[in-house]
C-alpha cells in the first residue's frame, strides 16, 4: 500500500529508471552528501534512496508513490531484497 504500478511495462520502466537514477544521480549526491552521511552514521543514504524513488515517481507517468514516508519504506524493502539478491548471487558464483 502506498505505491501503486499501472501496469508490468510500467514497472519494467520504473526499474530502468531507478537504475539510470542510481547508476547517475546517486554517486553524485552521495559525494554531495558525505558529512550528513558521517554524522548519521550512514542513515542519511535512506533519505538519498528516498529521494531517487520520488524522483522516479515525478519522471513515470504510471507510478504513483503516496508521500516520502511510503517512498523511505518502499526504499528500506527494495534495499534488503537487492541485498537478499546479491547474497544468493554472491554464493552462486563461489
Amino acid at each position: 500500500p502506498g505505491v501503486h504500478v499501472d501496469g508490468a511495462i510500467t514497472a519494467i520502466i520504473v526499474a530502468a529508471v531507478l537504475a539510470f537514477l542510481n547508476a547517475i544521480v546517486k554517486p553524485i549526491l552521495v559525494l554531495l552528501t558525505i558529512p550528513i552521511t558521517v554524522v548519521t552514521l550512514g542513515l542519511f543514504l535512506l533519505v538519498i534512496n528516498a529521494l531517487m524513488i520520488l524522483a522516479a515517481h515525478k519522471i513515470v507517468p504510471g507510478l504513483s508513490v503516496d508521500g516520502f514516508w511510503i517512498a523511505s519504506l518502499f526504499s528500506t524493502v527494495l534495499s534488503v531484497v537487492n541485498a537478499v539478491f546479491e547474497g544468493i548471487a554472491g554464493s552462486s558464483k563461489n
